[in-house]
């Protein structure tokens, strides 16, 4: 069994949750994305976060995808659950809903409704809260472009020193901020980034890993990224980030969830519909995306598969 600190240093997949035509979940489709998921050098998985539009789930539905997943995911592999309501209570229910069913951990979201109430002294009495109330341990979760609410560096090293709190997710481009939460974090502080354009600055910076929703689509391209920087290879690195900066950033901020499902179809995968209200890519903005996944998809024919599989 891979201890899950060890998993928090390799790429995790924020798995998308897929749907059938009439807008039901499609769990034979879920199985199936994560069957060929396990295969391509990734340590694990973040269910249900944004990617995986948790907020368009009810609760009986959140239950069917985390107890679909985990049946599906080895043990060897890290199975985070996404989790966050408004209220400190509910968030802890629903993470210990999460670790009933065998959640290895949960990756919190910073509440954001009552935004110009959420301080950061107020995330550090929520977060200590919730820690102390969690069964599993907890991974802050910073999505500024999506909640407004940033957690601060100096929050989260104040955060880091309690004992059920291993680590947070970076979703944000600021490298400086970044660098900075890692000089003032412990050193077995799991510092993942969740932004696929900037995967190779955090990793200079120091993260231990990433969460990356473009890895749903190229994971391989991900985890060589992640090899080669590691194994100081930096010429091979760069380009590898050249290529996937842009497909990134098209399946993220441009052309959000849509766009990712619209990718993971094209390569093999189930993406499908994204629920209302959102919407899929019109046929210019696939156009867009097929291009650029064309160029960052090129790699995987220069990626040994002794790395891929191991």
């Amino acid at each position: 069994m891979t201890p899950l600190s060890e998993n928090l240093r390799g790429i995790l997949l924020p798995a998308t949750t897929p749907f059938n035509p009439d807008s039901s979940l499609d769990k034979q489709s879920l199985a199936s994305n994560l069957s060929q998921w396990n295969k391509t050098g990734i340590s694990g998985y973040a269910m249900l976060g944004s990617t995986g539009e948790r907020m368009h789930l009810d609760e009986r539905e959140f239950v069917a995808v985390v107890e679909q997943a985990r049946f599906v995911v080895p043990g060897n592999m890290a199975f985070i659950v996404g989790a966050g309501q408004q209220s400190t209570r509910v968030t802890i229910n629903e993470i210990n809903t999460a670790a009933n069913i065998g959640a290895d951990a949960v990756l919190v979201i910073t509440p954001f409704f009552y935004r110009t109430a959420i301080t950061q002294q107020t995330l550090i009495d929520y977060y200590t809260a919730v820690a102390d109330g969690s069964s599993v341990p907890v991974l802050l979760y910073s999505m500024p472009a999506l909640t407004g609410v940033k957690i601060e560096p100096e929050t989260i090293a104040r955060l880091a020193v309690h004992q059920n709190i291993i680590g947070a997710k970076d979703s944000s481009n600021d490298i400086a901020g970044f660098r900075k939460t890692v000089e003032l974090c412990p050193p077995d502080f799991a510092l993942m980034t969740g932004n696929g354009t900037v995967l190779l600055d955090a990793l200079k910076a120091g993260a231990t890993g990433g969460i990356l929703a473009v890895g749903c689509a190229v994971p391989e391209v991900c985890v060589e990224v992640l090899r080669t920087f590691r194994a100081n290879e930096v010429e091979r690195a760069e380009g590898l980030q050249t290529k996937l900066t842009p497909f990134a950033a098209a399946v993220t901020t441009k052309y959000g969830i849509g766009g990712l499902k619209a990718a993971l179809d094209m390569r093999g995968y189930v993406g499908g519909a994204v629920r209302a209200p959102l919407s899929g890519p019109s046929d210019e903005a696939r156009a867009e995306i097929k291009e650029l996944l064309t160029e960052a998809s090129a790699e995987l024919e220069t990626i040994p598969t002794t790395h891929i599989d191991a």
